[in-house]
């Protein structure tokens, strides 16, 4: 029995030599694995391989793993020689390099594969949610709409029956009445021209106009607006709308709602900010649904191409949406 000790630990030990070899020579293989995975996840394939350049992509990627299975030759001796502390190792340079090579592509075109799958699986449920989301809201919107031509009749009797004296009132439906028309007839298109949103946006601030306290100074500016440039139809009047709706009234300051369009040829920047009241009704601040709808659209109308920056704090709100390369 007292001699099988010695035999044991012998095996023990070549056994944990062996292990602690074999780890460390897969963890040196995984970092420049992992390298080459990263490189190609962040890299080629949504800047190369997406956009169908697929000699560039091919090229890179075989690159990378080239010049990891290269650094992998020095790193590999230094292991040997002064971890495993191996005496007078024989090196075969060629051979480490064509060994790790030929590792580190089987892998990375494994593991690439397998996340360009599931990257697959995820775009396809995507698409189908957003196919399921636009049914909804199609039919939602269907559902919801009265018939055209009944309203704008009944929009027309008001209209008639409205005393001449009462200017505003009779100004005030006229407006409204284009406004309707816009959403029900225009606005069925992916993208309209801006003009015909800026000249929505003036209709609605003109019907606030008549609604709000005269304390609130409202402006408008989109005088430097130019060029032909189409846009989401009713993309801004959601911030409109919040601001009106939630402009305070505080006799110690300025009120006021001032919106702000701005394109510089290249990219599109709307602004709107308002003073706040800060006792205004806690369920009333909390509500913003149609804000989270708007950043919906954006993200699948613009994604990658808008910035949406809102600030909310107890004397204003302000938004700030910038369109790329519009």
């Amino acid at each position: 029995m007292g001699a099988g000790l010695p035999f044991l630990d012998l095996c023990f030990q070549e056994w944990y030599v062996g292990l602690s070899h074999a780890i460390t020579i897969q963890f040196c293989y995984l970092v420049f694995i992992s390298a080459n995975y990263y490189f190609n996840a962040l890299y080629t394939i949504p800047q190369l391989l997406n956009k169908k350049q697929y000699v560039k992509f091919g090229l890179l990627a075989l690159s990378g793993v080239i010049v990891t299975a290269i650094l992998r030759v020095p790193v590999s001796v230094l292991v040997i020689t002064y971890i495993f502390k191996i005496a007078n190792p024989q090196f075969n340079y060629l051979d480490i390099f064509f060994n790790s090579f030929v590792n580190i592509l089987f892998w990375v075109v494994c593991i690439v594969a397998a996340h360009m799958v599931i990257e697959k699986i995820r775009s396809q449920v995507y698409i189908e949610q957003i196919e399921k989301e636009k049914a909804t809201n199609e039919l939602n919107f269907l559902r919801a709409q009265f018939n055209p031509h009944f309203l704008f009749n009944s929009i027309n009797s008001i209209y008639g029956h409205i005393d001449k004296s009462n200017r505003d009132a009779r100004e005030m439906l006229l407006v409204f009445s284009e406004m309707l028309r816009y959403q029900l007839y225009e606005c069925n298109v992916e993208q309209i021209s801006l003009d015909s949103e800026i000249n929505y946006i003036r209709n609605y601030i003109a019907i606030q106009k008549g609604r709000i306290d005269e304390r609130i100074a409202v402006s408008f500016c989109a005088d430097n607006v130019s060029g032909q440039i189409n846009v989401a139809p009713l993309l801004f009047i959601t911030f409109v709308e919040n601001a009106f709706k939630f402009v305070g009234i505080n006799d110690c300051k300025q009120n006021y709602v001032s919106i702000n369009l701005k394109y510089d040829n290249v990219n599109l920047v709307f602004y709107v900010v308002n003073t706040k009241d800060a006792f205004i009704n806690q369920t009333e601040k909390s509500s913003g649904l149609g804000i989270a709808n708007t950043k919906r659209r954006l993200e699948i109308l613009y994604p990658g191409k808008h910035l949406l920056h809102i600030i909310n704090n107890d004397d204003n709100y302000q938004v700030t949406l910038t369109l790329f390369n519009v």
